[in-house]
């Protein structure tokens, strides 16, 4: 039986897929992707908009007989939002079907032969534990689906503002957040704070249909050690005026506790939270986290762990896979503002930290000197480049192990071919994505100089589906 666009199938979901879907199955064994919020154990009734000849694809109608892992979802927005999607799962489950999720990458994608990959190491906190929240502002606001039934001309939020996190696969629609349960209660505090402001004050939101208005992003960073509040607005233009005043209403509804106010200012026509320039409003335009015995600074455009609870048990195993070597070398890539590379100094001769990002070295930089760490050289590099690295490295010292920690997207091939060319002997790798981390894993193993010796996922992200990894590979040649 082929299934075609229109038709409604009964489905036993038996596992997640990629781009936010699950699996499942009709009573005739044809496997079908669904999008909607299910969970392994439904049995669900669908409606196919899509059919190819290998796949299937079809949109949640129903769920018929709920499984028994689902459980109450805290959030108001759940089922709008484009954040966090497994509210609706029990946290027991959520770890399994991410630890599923690194196996079946490196099986199937990494070509890994039954991979060993241990059990996905839990969170204590599952809620309030971001210290980094990004919300969009958008002129089209997301209306939910008693909104549209209503007929309603007017609501009770405008139609024309929304502060929140984009709907699901909807470029231009946000979904106009009241409370974020992964955020602190300062992050929630400043959202609403600076909502209300531009609300009274008429100010137009961007839209990305014909890139007019001044309201772009909303950045928070809340350190979960030392308490300290970074606001970041991002805007079309900056308005001095508008800057102070927003400041001083923060500072009177946070008790002052905002530690500093940055506004990066962007012209440019992508739905990018990063400014061409950046003007501090107030204070140094960093704030300080604990992490690992270390201090850090971090500015707004800096990358730094999301959860800082979690990311102590990460840099604890990354260090358990680096060693400790008086007389070695290592590379840190994808340093950031060196939340890997100070913790592992102490445990090597030195270090050299690679990162792309300006604003990123600078702040590693400074947080070597804060922690008196002498031994590390921080380097303003791309990867990609090979042949201008290599005197660089060259001069350094090769590494005896690589850290590296890129991006979601993974490693280019040519900064592969960097690490290869290196022939560490140890190679540790930490994802936030177990498909890039299978591909890159499998090129560097697929010539035979290097296996795949131990993979750790931790979650770092409850209530989503993704999922942070830290794998050791080896190498096996002289």
């Amino acid at each position: 039986m082929k299934l075609k666009r229109g038709d409604r199938v009964t489905l036993d979901i038996v596992d997640t897929a990629e781009k936010d879907q699950w699996f499942g199955r009709t009573r005739d064994n044809i496997g079908v992707f669904v999008r909607g919020q299910t969970a392994v154990g439904d049995v669900v009734e669908a409606e196919v908009f899509k059919s190819r000849k290998s796949h299937v694809y079809a949109h949640l109608i129903d769920v018929t007989t709920p499984s028994s892992f689902r459980q109450d979802p805290v959030c108001s927005h759940f089922g709008s939002c484009g954040g966090c999607k497994w509210q609706h799962i029990a946290y027991a489950e959520q770890r399994r079907l991410k630890h599923a999720m690194v196996v079946a990458a490196l099986s199937r994608i990494g070509g890994f032969e039954q991979p060993d990959v241990d059990n996905a190491v839990a969170a204590e906190q599952v809620t309030g534990y971001r210290n980094k929240v990004e919300f969009s502002f958008s002129d089209s606001r997301f209306l939910t689906g008693d909104e549209i039934a209503s007929g309603a001309e007017t609501f009770a939020k405008p139609k024309t503002f929304a502060l929140g996190f984009h709907a699901p696969r909807n470029f231009y629609k946000v979904v106009d957040i009241d409370w974020c349960h992964l955020a602190t209660e300062a992050t929630n505090t400043v959202l609403d704070c600076v909502k209300r402001f531009a609300l009274k004050h008429k100010l137009p939101a961007y839209t990305v249909r014909n890139h007019t208005g001044f309201l772009r992003h909303l950045m928070v960073r809340h350190a979960a050690r030392t308490g300290e509040l970074m606001v970041n607005l991002v805007t079309a233009t900056h308005d001095a005026g508008i800057t102070a005043d927003l400041l001083a209403l923060l500072q009177a509804e946070t008790d002052g506790g905002v530690h500093t106010f940055v506004n990066n200012i962007t012209a440019r026509k992508g739905d990018v939270s990063t400014g061409e320039r950046e003007v501090v409003v107030y204070g140094s335009g960093q704030i300080t986290e604990l992490l690992a015995g270390c201090r850090f600074r971090i500015s707004a455009n800096s990358f730094f762990q999301t959860n800082t609870h979690q990311a102590e048990k990460l840099v604890a195993m990354v260090l358990e896979d680096v060693g400790s070597r008086a007389d070695a070398v290592v590379y840190d890539l994808y340093c950031g503002a060196g939340s890997l590379s100070l913790p592992i100094a102490p445990h090597c001769r030195k270090l050299l930290g690679i990162d792309c990002v300006e604003a990123a070295i600078s702040d590693a930089v400074g947080n070597a000197s804060l922690n008196d760490v002498g031994n590390c050289q921080f380097e303003v590099a791309n990867l990609n480049q090979a042949p201008d690295l290599m005197a660089t490295f060259e001069t350094f010292g090769l590494p005896d192990t690589v850290v590296t920690d890129p991006p979601r997207a993974g490693m280019n091939p040519k900064a592969l071919s960097v690490v290869l060319r290196l022939r560490p002997s140890r190679i540790v790798y930490v994802s936030c994505n177990p498909v890039s981390l299978a591909r890159d894993a499998g090129t560097l193993c697929r010539g035979g100089d290097y296996r795949l010796a131990r993979v750790r996922p931790i979650d770092m992200f409850p209530y989503t589906n993704h999922i942070e990894t830290v794998a050791l590979l080896e190498r096996t040649t002289t």
